[in-house]
């Protein structure tokens, strides 16, 4: 760990100078409190570093949460083994997949699964739902999709060859819209009262004021969105699985976890809003999710409870190079070659996904060592994503 200044710990061995300076202004926020905790994955951001955990006082910072209000990762521990999958084709059931779940930016359900209504009908109940059907009229049928990027469905196997059903995705195009008009309303609220901001983006809402109300409905419907979707697609993923395979798999282990979102905590005394924006919940004993990259490892961790690093860990390997940068740097060939052995969408769509990409996950997981214990490395069998 280094202590870049009182105001910013930093646990990243591979930190670009952009991404330092950028958090080391939002470190100088005046209700920041003790300490902004840069993870190992730290990168640049909107307003605020990506792989940054921010505690605040009386405000929240909409950009400092993220437009993907929610996202995170969901993954089931089957009975299954590698032995047992021998003799059946892993395009298949890619391609199950592929038709069960709706992949991409913009797509969504054309008709409700079986499982959808008494989901949707929770999140109606919720605060925050008048204000998702304001901006998303549709919302009812992303639940259940994945949208693009980073965004994937995997088959792996751990150290013992066993099957996990791996996920990850948020609150879609709704808690898109949702985190946007918030963040609108925070720059417009510090406007009027002439506040000065070192960067637009870090624009914030003021606690007890109408506006921060609002914004707190929004925030926690979305991340119930992001959960629930994420349990929507994993039944879909499970049905595909067991079709696949003859007969349903077991569900012997779940874990369902945010990494970008905001929760009342207590850090050093104080009750505060803890965002963390490309961090998980490392409490200890808490479980949590790191995954790598397309053709990387991904991991099973438990926290270890690092109260400096405020309770939190990384959420994956943080980007090493731009989309536009990456699809210029690597080659098809390349990736066709990183991802010999995997079912995969195989397309040049995917060359910004490239692992190298990525930062190195290996680096990243021995700078998170004091902050979480790994229970599983995993290594994919089948990817699925969107373009």
């Amino acid at each position: 760990m280094e202590q870049i200044t009182k105001r910013l710990m930093n646990w990243a061995s591979i930190l670009e100078v952009s991404t330092r300076e950028q958090a080391l202004t939002a470190s100088a926020m005046p209700f920041v409190f003790p300490h902004i905790a840069l993870m190992p994955d730290a990168h640049l951001g909107k307003g605020a570093t990506v792989g940054s955990v921010i505690p605040t006082l009386g405000a929240i910072i909409p950009a400092a949460v993220g437009v993907d209000i929610g996202c995170g990762m969901m993954a089931v521990r089957t009975g299954q083994t590698r032995s047992e999958l021998a003799e059946l084709d892993l395009a298949q059931l890619h391609a199950a997949i592929s038709a069960a779940v709706p992949l991409s930016a913009g797509k969504y359900n054309a008709r409700l699964s079986d499982t959808a209504p008494a989901r949707i009908a929770e999140l109606e109940a919720l605060p925050g739902a008048d204000q998702a059907h304001t901006v998303a009229p549709n919302w009812p049928r992303q639940l259940g999709s994945l949208g693009s990027g980073n965004h994937f469905i995997e088959v792996s196997l751990d150290e013992s060859d066993q099957v996990w059903l791996f996920l990850h995705s948020g609150s879609r195009g709704v808690g898109n819209k949702l985190a946007a008009k918030h963040i609108k309303i925070a720059q417009q609220q510090c406007a009027q009262r002439w506040i000065q901001l070192p960067d637009p983006d870090l624009a914030y809402l003021v606690e007890g004021d109408p506006e921060f109300e609002s914004y707190q409905h929004a925030l926690d419907w979305a991340q119930r969105f992001a959960f629930l979707n994420r349990a929507e697609m994993m039944d879909r993923v499970l049905t595909c699985f067991g079709e696949w395979f003859g007969r349903s798999p077991e569900r012997l282990e779940e874990i369902n976890t945010h990494h970008n979102y905001t929760a009342r905590e207590r850090h050093f005394g104080k009750d505060v809003w803890l965002s963390r924006k490309g961090a998980i919940d490392a409490h200890a004993g808490v479980a949590g999710l790191i995954p790598g990259s397309m053709g990387a490892a991904s991991y099973v961790v438990t926290g270890k409870g690092n109260a400096l690093a405020l309770h939190s860990s990384p959420h994956g390997a943080g980007r090493n190079f731009s989309r536009s940068a990456a699809r210029r740097r690597f080659s098809r060939a390349d990736l066709d070659e990183r991802m010999a052995g995997i079912a995969w969408g195989e397309s040049d769509a995917f060359l910004d996904e490239h692992p190298q990409a990525y930062k190195d996950i290996d680096v990243v997981m021995a700078d998170a060592a004091d902050l979480v214990d790994v229970r599983h490395t995993l290594r994919q069998i089948v990817n699925v994503k969107g373009d």
